[in-house]
């Protein structure tokens, strides 16, 4: 996906444009809580799922401002951040996705290059925006219950073998 995503960046000047019919680069955040238990997720209104958050990138933006943004918006919490090296877990760019989204009113099926950030939030209580029916800090465990496809998974294996890494490191 790296690959595509580096491939598709590289031939399209208006990547991050989301007026892009092809398709356009854009940023989420996994954010976890302080003890890396929990994941925030939210209940897409349009798409009908539960995902992580975030969206598309504005004029003035990066992706990985983006992300943040588009978290701290969706969710209410302000105190979302990119996690710090020693927090649970480090920060940075954690996944890629490519997905296509469908058709929906005048705009066309198009492709999102989603390029997802490890963040932390401070566990508070979420307050629903507008695109979401609901959001909510999930377990770990449970978030493939809700939405089993293989990009959630692959996030929830990356959380789990980062926090057993991080926590054999701190018991060490």
């Amino acid at each position: 996906m790296l690959t595509r995503l580096k491939g598709f960046v590289q031939g399209s000047v208006s990547a991050l444009d989301w007026r892009n019919a092809e398709g356009h680069v854009t940023g989420s955040a996994w954010v976890l809580d302080p003890g890396a238990s929990r994941v925030l997720l939210t209940f897409h209104s349009k798409l009908g799922r539960w995902l992580q958050l975030g969206g598309h990138v504005e004029d003035d933006e990066t992706v990985l401002e983006a992300a943040v943004r588009e978290a701290r918006e969706e969710s209410g919490i302000p105190g979302i951040r990119i996690g710090s090296a020693g927090e649970a877990p480090g920060g940075g760019i954690f996944d890629v996705d490519i997905h296509l989204i469908p058709a929906r009113g005048t705009r066309t099926a198009h492709w999102h290059y989603d390029v997802r950030f490890l963040c932390v939030g401070p566990a508070e209580a979420p307050v629903a925006s507008a695109e979401s029916r609901e959001v909510a800090w999930v377990e770990l465990e449970d978030v493939t219950r809700l939405n089993a496809d293989e990009s959630m998974r692959r996030m929830v294996e990356k959380t789990l073998h980062h926090r057993s890494t991080l926590d054999r490191y701190r018991s060490a």
